[in-house]
């Protein structure tokens, strides 16, 4: 009786650390998904996943999902540092009646996302937000295509970044958002921290077409700050204004170099309240209803290499900063 107890004892010890080696080894560094993939695979190689979803259980916090072919991948919240890289194939997020990719992840992860066609579908099922960022320490994306977010106030932005507490940096490189907002609400890119929060963000070689705003730096609801720095982008078409900053209660410091503020159905450049600053080097402002308003007290600042012409109304900066 005491040999068999001692026998079943280990026997069952035995299994119990069976299952969480195998339950460790499940979460691989590098995973796979593929359009003909099935979620009860490994997510190997040779035996790949159908969607980020399913895949990310079974990848390593700082691990990163693949995509082996063209497909449709699905929505996925993060909650870990993980890159979801798929150049080279053509990787949909469709986010019909809902967010494409939420992250909600620790301070200190850091969260890639490459060629991603994040697509909010049609407006009688439209998507929520393409990308929304409640709390992670670094965001990249980069040549991503992020259109049709389309719902209806708070919604329908492509990218929408609103911590609570800490400090998001946020790097946008390389990438196409068009298309985002409703007739009057939403639009590509909106900054919106609350409470604490304050975000870092970069946009670069980055085209933001025909959205109902362009990118928004809006510090109304935090004591923190927001600061943009934009460059080498085009930024127009949109249905009201190109760029805003507005700080009723935190501050926003946006920085546009080499740009092209074109075509902005309202105001190209517009700066709201005594904490927003917009500076403006060696880039065009035309073609806009408006090229430049202040309001409240906003900052527009100009490095005096800007061309500033063939707007509605041209508008006019309210100081000089000196080339350095």
């Amino acid at each position: 009786m005491k040999i068999s107890a001692i026998l079943a004892a280990a026997a069952l010890a035995a299994g119990a650390l069976l299952g969480a080696v195998q339950t460790s080894s499940a979460q691989a560094p590098r995973t796979w998904v593929s359009g003909v993939g099935d979620d009860v695979n490994p997510c190997s190689r040779t035996a790949p996943c159908k969607t980020f979803a399913g895949a990310i259980s079974k990848t390593a916090a700082g691990g990163e999902i693949n995509c082996i072919d063209h497909g449709a991948y699905g929505t996925v919240t993060i909650t870990k540092s993980i890159n979801l890289s798929c150049e080279g194939v053509t990787a949909g997020v469709l986010h019909s009646l809902s967010s494409g990719i939420i992250i909600n992840a620790a301070s200190t992860d850091v969260i890639n996302l490459r060629g991603l066609d994040i697509n909010g579908g049609t407006p009688s099922s439209p998507g929520l937000n393409g990308v929304r960022i409640v709390n992670a320490g670094k965001v990249n994306i980069d040549n991503c295509m992020i259109r049709n977010s389309l719902g209806a106030n708070p919604y329908g932005y492509g990218v929408f970044v609103a911590p609570t507490t800490g400090k998001i940096l946020v790097n946008i490189n390389d990438s196409n958002i068009s298309n985002n907002g409703t007739a009057s609400t939403g639009g590509a890119i909106q900054v919106e921290p609350t409470g604490s929060g304050s975000v870092l963000m970069s946009i670069s070689n980055t085209k933001i077409f025909a959205n109902t705003m362009g990118v928004r730096g809006f510090a109304n609801a935090t004591t923190g700050s927001v600061e943009i720095s934009i460059s080498n982008s085009l930024i127009g078409g949109n249905t009201f204004h190109g760029v805003v900053a507005q700080s009723e209660q935190g501050s926003t410091k946006i920085m546009i170099d080499n740009t092209q503020i074109v075509g902005n159905l309202s105001h190209g450049i517009r700066s709201v309240d005594a904490n927003s600053i917009i500076r403006v080097k060696n880039s065009m402002i035309t073609g806009n209803l408006v090229g430049l308003l202040s309001a409240n007290g906003g900052s527009l600042r100009t490095y005096g290499n800007n061309a500033l012409n063939g707007n509605g109304t041209d508008g006019a900066f309210t100081g000089t900063v000196a080339l350095q």
